[in-house]
């Protein structure tokens, strides 16, 4: 097997095991014996649990940093930032495992300080997809648009309806909120 094929196996059965069961109580040795094979195999790929949730983020983090590249030399029009709010959601959802864990998980997630990084991607973004001179209420708006996204992570899962349809209301609302944000200046 390839070697990004078994880190990314590495990853997801990491991943799962994190949500089930947290990440305190997640041994090396579990993850292992998850993927049948040695210790000393999955120690090739990652010496320590940190360094599977750090990689997890850092997956995370290259489309984000990619789309904020691209938004960043795009024009600053309503179009764009719905397109970043578009480009953003898909992101977030190819990430549903991460955030799952990162609500269960919230005590690592503080300790490893990998949410710090995570925030300052979320405060990027935020000033991407408003302009300085917006009132505060219209501000907000901006800010609730990505929030809405975040949410939906950890509430939509309750919320009865096809999974498709919730996705698209999901992103409608956030780039509802940017549009109201921008067309009542």
């Amino acid at each position: 097997m390839a070697r990004g094929n078994t880190r990314q196996r590495i990853q997801d059965v990491a991943l799962d095991l994190f949500a089930d069961q947290g990440y305190e109580k997640t041994s090396l040795r579990e993850i292992a014996e998850r993927l049948e094979v040695t210790k000393a195999a999955l120690y090739y790929h990652f010496k320590t649990k940190e360094d599977i949730v750090i990689s997890l983020f850092q997956d995370l983090s290259r489309p984000i940093d990619d789309l904020i590249a691209w938004a960043e030399e795009q024009p600053r029009t309503l179009e764009t930032k719905r397109e970043i709010l578009r480009r953003y959601h898909e992101a977030l959802m190819g990430a549903a495992p991460l955030f799952r864990f990162m609500q269960e998980n919230q005590a690592t997630v503080r300790e490893l300080s990998i949410g710090d990084h995570f925030k300052a991607r979320v405060i990027t973004l935020t000033r991407l997809i408003q302009e300085p001179d917006l009132d505060m209420v219209d501000r907000m708006r901006c800010i609730s648009a990505l929030f809405t996204m975040h949410a939906s992570m950890f509430f939509m899962q309750n919320v009865e309806g096809d999974p498709e349809e919730k996705r698209e209301a999901v992103l409608e609302v956030a780039i509802g909120l940017v549009t109201e944000a921008h067309e009542g200046r």
